[in-house]
């Protein structure tokens, strides 16, 4: 039986996204992004975040770098990795979610976006498309010619 590292979030982001390149001059989009949960404490509902380091690797990140701006929500699916390094005789660690898809969703937390982003989505190796397909769900000509209260 294969192993299964898969991740999926929808958050927002903490900071602007920073765009890096490595020595090989491969494009690397870092940014952390905060997730809630709600939990009872007591008779309350309260939000407890959790925040995740992303990378979002390639031409994708090139390109979506500029719309990746704090507060913006976003959903990713990706998968996890661990990063070993040693730094002053201690070994470290750290786990990062490694990005191979991201989709730009509402308006910033500032609400000043309102909307969505289009249906914009965009996938590792992949071309743009949009997220919402043509036809009659998409907004097309469905064949009626009256319109359905409903």
């Amino acid at each position: 039986m294969a192993d299964i590292n898969h991740v999926v979030l929808v958050g927002r982001l903490t900071r602007d996204a920073e765009l890096k390149y490595t020595a090989g001059g491969q494009a690397v989009c870092k940014f952390s992004l905060a997730v809630n949960r709600r939990k009872k404490s007591g008779d309350q509902w309260v939000d407890e975040a959790s925040f995740f380091d992303i990378g979002l690797w390639g031409k994708q990140g090139e390109s979506l770098n500029q719309y990746l701006l704090k507060g913006k929500q976003v959903g990713i699916e990706g998968e996890l990795r661990q990063d070993r390094w040693e730094q002053d005789g201690q070994n470290r660690s750290k786990v990062e979610i490694v990005a191979n898809n991201l989709q730009l969703l509402g308006g910033n937390s500032s609400g000043g976006g309102g909307g969505s982003s289009g249906g914009y989505s965009e996938r590792r190796g992949a071309e743009e498309k949009p997220a919402r397909a043509e036809g009659p769900a998409g907004g097309g000509d469905d064949g009626f010619t009256d319109d359905i209260p409903f």
